[in-house]
């Protein structure tokens, strides 16, 4: 059973990140049921990381947060997938850097410090690559559309990504004090 929780929870992430492109609504409560359901994998009666309620009820507000907000945008809005794949990419390398929060820190509040900043620079930095493409010059800084625009597609991008980060730190924590 462990294993295919783990498996499914792997799944919802990678559908998490694919229903980001078109459907962001959806997205963010995907990665919080995988979240959920990886607080639920015990190994030999223990839990594989230590995902208490205080996490889940944490992330779960934010997911409803992101889901009513990106649910009152215009249909236009929510529609629109022009730069996803540079913010989807500058997201996911932003939690690649982020995961290196355990060589600044063996504390876990700035491993998640770490992640969570290195996330958010790097849904920016993607969406200000994109503003400089020949697709990007409606959205670029001083345009008018440049905060709306980051806003209503890097919120839930990384709030879906933030949510595999937090699992990805306490595994590092993890197995950092395991010896493994």
């Amino acid at each position: 059973m462990t294993v295919f929780l783990i498996i499914l929870c792997i799944l919802l992430w990678a559908g998490s990140i694919f229903c980001l492109y078109g459907r962001q609504t959806v997205a963010p409560a995907l990665s919080f049921l995988a979240l959920l359901l990886l607080s639920l994998v015990s190994e030999n009666g223990f839990p594989l990381l230590p995902i208490n309620a205080t996490i889940l009820t944490g992330w779960l507000c934010m997911t409803l947060v992101v889901t009513f907000a990106t649910a009152m945008q215009a249909e236009a809005v929510r529609r629109q997938t022009r730069g996803m794949t540079f913010i989807i990419g500058g997201g996911i390398t932003g939690l690649a850097l982020g995961l290196l929060g355990f060589s600044v820190s063996s504390g876990l509040p700035l491993r998640y410090a770490v992640m969570v900043l290195a996330v958010a620079a790097g849904i920016m930095f993607g969406f200000l690559l994109y503003t400089n493409t020949p697709g990007g010059r409606p959205v670029r800084p001083g345009s008018g559309n440049f905060f709306r625009y980051l806003l209503a597609k890097g919120f839930p991008t990384a709030i879906t990504l933030m949510m595999a980060g937090v699992a990805l730190v306490l595994l590092i924590a993890v197995k950092n004090v395991n010896g493994l």
